[in-house]
């Protein structure tokens, strides 16, 4: 039962990731609404509210904001999220999906490139060796797109950097203690984004409410498509929750280059947009680079914690090799006491038991030593 709600998970965060990048090119492309502000807000609005309905139906915790100073990270998170999503739904209008998907796999890049400034990162020289097909390849897929155009391609590329340094920004910026769940993050983060992309509507797309209208009104399917759009804009994130959840990330990040592949191909299939065979080797260059990427990746960390973890050795006890046993004197086998060493001999109580014992061994019992060694064996092996 578990295997088979872990497979449904996988093939529901493919299906609504996939759809609602379709959806995005259909809706301003087909419809012809070419507002994408507009697009992403009804997004934001729909992420707000199912994550706070989500949260009434316990599906997910709502963790609370513990303080102003961690409310203000969370703001400054939502304007990097809120901006690349944007750009994002803007390079749609220029570009096919095959090709914003295929910059979109060059984000492992601008990541190892934005925490080298940001935090001074340095990644070993393999990590950085294999950062070169992603560059060979969208080089490639670039020169050979045959529906290149300069201001998506410049949206697709900002989108993606900007995508890479919410990811670093988050890490610097949440701590340990102020860090919330996907989901968590998301409903504070789309309802600061609502308010922000409010003005920007009204400024840099004014009429966009009367198309949207007009729109409603001429074609029947339009408000349907634009409503199960905004919900599968959640849902991808609800999915990506819970895919971590039952699988673990570094299975998340294999599926995620799997998925951008997918999305190509069935792109190409609906929309026909022409390709190359140098395009289409320059993308699976790209994608071989990200997944080479990632194993140098995961091979350092394991390099880097090796000393780490030996350092974290405990020391080795001296009394682990002494006998359990003294040397037999005349009153025969003593069993040795490991805290008479460690700082009882000033206690006139730990004097005065062992006199006692001392007074025991000059009459032992058959099975006597027998009988106190045991349970110091057995203690021994329980402290290990």
């Amino acid at each position: 039962m578990a295997q088979l709600n872990t497979v449904l998970v996988i093939l529901s965060w493919y299906t609504s990731n996939i759809c609602v990048l379709l959806l995005n090119k259909y809706l301003l492309g087909g419809y012809g609404f070419k507002y994408p502000v507009f697009l992403t807000l009804c997004h934001m609005c729909a992420c707000s509210i199912l994550a706070y309905v989500a949260s009434l139906l316990k599906i997910y915790e709502l963790q609370q904001i513990q303080s102003r100073k961690q409310g203000l990270k969370i703001c400054l998170l939502s304007c990097v999220f809120c901006a690349s999503l944007v750009l994002g739904n803007a390079s749609l209008r220029f570009l096919p999906v095959s090709f914003t998907q295929a910059i979109g796999a060059t984000t492992p890049f601008f990541t190892a490139f934005i925490s080298f400034l940001v935090l001074q990162e340095r990644e070993s020289n393999l990590v950085y060796s294999s950062l070169l097909p992603v560059v060979i390849g969208i080089a490639m897929a670039t020169g050979a797109e045959p529906s290149f155009h300069m201001i998506g391609f410049v949206a697709a590329v900002a989108a993606t950097a900007l995508r890479a340094f919410k990811s670093v920004l988050q890490g610097v910026l949440l701590t340990d203690s102020e860090r919330l769940n996907t989901l968590s993050l998301l409903a504070y983060m789309s309802a600061i984004a609502v308010c922000l992309l409010l003005p920007v509507v009204v400024i840099l797309e004014p009429a966009s409410p009367a198309v949207f209208w007009t729109l409603t009104l001429q074609h029947t399917w339009f408000l349907p498509s634009l409503g199960m759009n905004a919900s599968l804009a959640f849902f991808v994130n609800l999915t990506n929750f819970l895919v971590t959840k039952y699988t673990s990330a570094l299975t998340l990040q294999v599926l995620g280059n799997a998925k951008g592949v997918v999305a190509a191909i069935i792109s190409v299939a609906i929309f026909k947009n022409p390709i190359t065979l140098t395009g289409s080797v320059g993308y699976c260059i790209t994608v071989g680079g990200v997944v080479a990427y990632s194993q140098a990746r995961k091979a350092s960390r394991q390099v880097q914690l090796l000393p780490r973890a030996t350092s974290d050795l405990p020391a080795p006890d001296d009394t682990e090799k002494q006998p359990m046993l003294e040397p037999e004197t005349k009153q025969g086998a003593v069993l040795k006491d490991p805290l008479r060493s460690g700082g009882h001999a000033s206690d006139p109580l730990a004097q005065l038991t062992d006199r006692r014992s001392a007074g025991e061994s000059r009459n032992p019992s058959p099975g006597l030593n027998k009988a106190r060694v045991l349970p110091m064996s057995s203690s021994a092996s329980s402290s290990v």
